[in-house]
């Protein structure tokens, strides 16, 4: 990636990407329109209804896969979803697995807090953010591997510092 600055154009290395996918038991359940979508139509007309059953869950799958977010770390920025922040405005990173994700997830939620969460991901990882004039504390952002991207963040702000 390149990016236009003021000393002229500068390269981003990619420290870190991933992409939510959903997991299989997601598409497994949203396959459940099939039948449902053949009950309605099946009496009207039998080949309505199987094309009808087949689109519905095709657009279904493109949907969720779509809407997948990618949270990426880079020599300059972390980017989750539509989201991004310059790494020098993070202060600390924090991974969470199991209970204390669920916790961070909820209970202990901050109402003001970013949120990049996904039903199908357990484990979280809480970003805080040292911008005074932003209103936003921190980042909560689901990933399938918290001690990566903990790492990549560490990284990208070692990076920033030298």
């Amino acid at each position: 990636m390149t990016l236009n600055s003021p000393d002229g154009p500068t390269t981003l290395t990619t420290l870190y990407r991933e992409r939510i996918w959903p997991t299989p038991w997601v598409f497994v359940s949203t396959a459940l329109v099939i039948p449902a979508s053949l009950l309605v139509f099946l009496p009207i007309n039998f080949f309505a209804g199987v094309i009808i059953a087949i689109v519905l869950y095709g657009a279904i799958v493109m949907v969720l896969v779509a809407t997948s977010p990618v949270i990426s770390v880079s020599s300059g920025e972390l980017v989750a979803g539509r989201a991004r922040v310059p790494v020098d405005l993070i202060s600390t990173v924090t991974a969470f697995e199991g209970e204390e994700a669920t916790l961070q997830r909820g209970r202990m939620l901050d109402a003001r807090a970013w949120l990049l969460i996904r039903g199908w991901v357990s484990p979280v990882v809480r970003i805080e953010l040292s911008d005074p004039s932003d209103p936003t504390p921190y980042w909560i952002v689901s990933t399938r591997s918290p001690a990566a991207l903990v790492a990549a963040i560490a990284s990208a702000k070692a990076a920033q510092n030298i």
